[in-house]
């Protein structure tokens, strides 16, 4: 079933009247047991079959230390973030889990592993997959997941009609738009929020082999053009993952990046739950 797509036309606001918004994404992820990242920080990948115990221990570390020095920059700042959350973690570091949500950040669905991602799935068990963590994820913050975002963004051609059937409000699955937009599915309708990858640790510090005050440079300049050069209502996502940025090495960013947001009056800082309410109740 092809959705009905109605995106946001040059005359919308945010909250407040305001033109531009700024959502704080943090990455949580893990990797299913016994399964690496493709990739670790060393940059060249094993021979086919071997286990990359650097890759694994360097992605360990989000749960160790990054996710508790990100969470003490954003209530340094009382900004309310979205944590993508995979749910193997609930199993491995469930008192965390509850305290994400017991800070008041968004926790967002983020399927079971870093590995485990919708477009290899046939529909049944992309479906499995959405209700096994959905109700792990409730069970362990206590509050349910509205939001989804699959491992590297990648959904199945099916997924956000899944999404939207399983009640989810949001996804980010999406990169075609500078602004989110609503999809219905016969009644059943979704706010798609692009997770972009303008100002985002993985791509710029890892992929491209940047430094973290590359990240800063990028941002004051994407968030400059986007105050005086557009006059579209505009959106703009910053994300750090715990296991790149949530190092000292990179933290400090994130936490620059977020204080020059809090400074800037004209920008609405919301979740991605916030902004999806925000949408679907303009757009109904």
């Amino acid at each position: 079933m092809q959705p009905i797509v109605t995106r946001l036309p040059d005359t919308f606001r945010w909250p407040g009247g305001k033109r531009l918004a700024v959502i704080f994404n943090i990455a949580y992820e893990a990797w299913s047991d016994g399964q690496a990242p493709g990739i670790g920080p060393m940059g060249n990948v094993l021979k086919p079959g071997f286990f990359d115990t650097n890759a694994h221990s360097w992605a360990s570390f989000g749960l160790v230390r990054g996710i508790h020095r990100l969470l003490a920059i954003a209530e340094k700042h009382q900004v309310k973030t979205s944590v993508m959350v995979n749910g193997v973690i609930c199993e491995r570091d469930p008192a965390t889990v509850q305290r994400i949500a017991q800070l008041g950040h968004e926790i967002v669905n983020h399927s079971w592993g870093m590995d485990v991602i919708p477009v290899y799935f046939d529909e049944e068990a992309e479906r499995a997959n959405i209700r096994r963590n959905h109700e792990l994820l409730a069970a362990t913050a206590g509050v349910a997941p509205t939001g989804w975002i699959s491992p590297r963004g990648t959904g199945s051609l099916a997924s956000s009609r899944l999404l939207a059937e399983a009640g989810y409000t949001h996804h980010g699955d999406v990169n075609d738009d500078d602004r989110p937009y609503v999809m219905d599915f016969g009644g059943k309708r979704i706010a798609g929020i692009p997770l972009t990858m303008d100002v985002n640790d993985l791509p710029i510090c890892v992929r491209y082999g940047h430094g973290p005050r590359h990240m800063l440079d990028i941002f004051n300049d994407t968030f400059a053009a986007l105050r005086d050069r557009e006059t579209a209502p505009l959106m703009l996502d910053v994300t750090a993952h715990t296991h790149v940025m949530g190092r000292p090495s990179g933290a400090w960013v994130y936490d620059e990046i977020m204080g020059i947001v809090k400074r800037s009056p004209e920008v609405w800082i919301c979740t991605r739950e916030q902004m999806a309410r925000h949408v679907l109740k303009t757009l109904s």
